[in-house]
């Protein structure tokens, strides 16, 4: 009998080891010209040991088929409907009704978060969503509530690591941001209330992309680079000095023990001078291995969630902050796996399993017809200059091109 035991601690050992970390979610978005229908991603996630994925939408379609998968979903709301959960709490319940309660049959989506927004409170939108944000949040929770389903399932609100600061000073002088200070104090207080937790997104990548005098050993996890001494704590990465930033933040709003869950974490492998595959590969490499020894950081100790972002490149994303938005995921737009990974932080590397039976179409293009005749000179002479201002061609003639 005890040697028997002895062979399911071992095989549970062994099954731990070779699965992706504990904890670990993925960002799946669809801003791309050819998206992977949803079973593709489920067999993704369920063949990389993903159980946890965060989506930008509740699309009832896509939804469904995380039924009796076995993994979390965190649903979103876009931005753009901010004003109509904040100015209708009926249009809340209704919402909460079709797009969540609809889904929790036995055997149905293991639905645990509801993302109101997406970093509402970047700079860049000039306020836009301070009004409507906090009573949106407000609104799905009570809607939640009256469906009963409050004490499963939690709003909370991505936000962006802009929302707190600590100036020139270490993560001990952190605070929320003084134009919107006393909001985040609200929305913190609720969250405590309604124990539900404060998501943040945190990339090293943007910190060095934005700041040519950041330290690019600073971006990464493995002590290439001199220690940070602040209040007699040491940092050796970006990411740990910003969440204890948040942490600090969070005690001066009384809600220390808010729990923080990483929203979004990530690097882009193409796009940029520091978006690139053998970059985003010494990232992951040292992001894992912090994660795998569940210690947090100096100010947050223990084990945290964590949401990869992303598990597929988006090649329509807008290019304003960078070209480097089209290139956030692990694997490209078609579910082919862009390098090897050690996700489990235990020294496995491996290729990450690609999509399977993702069908293309046959390779075509144009070649140039030597015969055809000059477009432009046709249709002057045929219909005028109005012809060549308008981009006009005679229908009979589109063969030629």
């Amino acid at each position: 009998m005890a040697h028997i035991k002895l062979l399911l601690i071992w095989a549970c050992c062994l099954a731990l080891s070779t699965s992706f970390a504990y904890g670990l979610g993925v960002n799946w978005g669809t801003q791309a010209a050819q998206t992977l229908p949803p079973s593709t991603i489920v067999q993704m996630l369920k063949d990389n040991k993903i159980d946890k994925v965060k989506l930008f939408d509740s699309d009832h379609w896509t939804v469904k088929y995380f039924a009796g998968t076995g993994i979390e979903v965190m649903l979103g709301i876009p931005n753009n409907q901010l004003a109509k959960f904040a100015d209708d709490y009926d249009f809340a319940k209704e919402w909460v009704k079709n797009n969540v309660s609809t889904h929790l049959y036995n055997g149905g989506v293991d639905i645990k978060f509801v993302a109101v927004g997406n970093e509402p409170f970047l700079k860049s939108y000039n306020g836009s969503f301070l009004k409507s944000t906090f009573p949106a949040l407000q609104n799905v929770q009570k809607a939640l509530n009256s469906a009963g389903l409050g004490d499963k399932i939690k709003a909370t609100i991505p936000q962006n690591a802009d929302v707190y600061e600590s100036g020139n000073s270490g993560p001990s002088q952190g605070d929320f941001r003084s134009d919107i200070r006393d909001l985040m104090q609200k929305i913190c207080s609720f969250f405590k209330d309604n124990t539900a937790p404060f998501l943040v997104n945190i990339y090293p990548f943007l910190s060095l992309h934005e700041n040519k005098h950041f330290p690019i050993e600073f971006a990464f996890f493995d002590g290439q680079t001199k220690a940070v001494r602040d209040n007699g704590i040491s940092y050796t990465n970006m990411f740990d000095a910003n969440l204890d930033t948040l942490v600090v933040s969070l005690k001066k709003a009384s809600c220390s023990g808010v729990k923080i869950i990483v929203g979004e974490i990530g690097w882009p492998t193409d796009g940029d001078l520091y978006g690139n595959v053998t970059l985003a590969k010494r990232f992951y490499s040292g992001f894992f291995k912090k994660m795998a020894t569940k210690k947090g950081t100096p100010l947050y100790p223990g084990f945290i969630e964590y949401y990869l972002f992303s598990l597929t490149d988006e090649n329509e994303k807008s290019i304003l902050p960078g070209s480097f938005e089209r290139h956030w995921g692990i694997f490209r737009y078609d579910g082919k796996p862009k390098f090897p990974m050690d996700i489990t932080g235990q020294g496995h590397e491996a290729m990450p399993i690609g999509a399977k039976n993702v069908k293309y179409l046959e390779n075509k293009w144009c070649v140039l017809n030597k015969y055809a005749e000059d477009i432009v000179m046709i249709n002057l002479e045929l219909y005028g200059k109005n012809s060549i201002n308008n981009n006009f061609i005679p229908r009979d003639r589109t063969r030629d091109l």
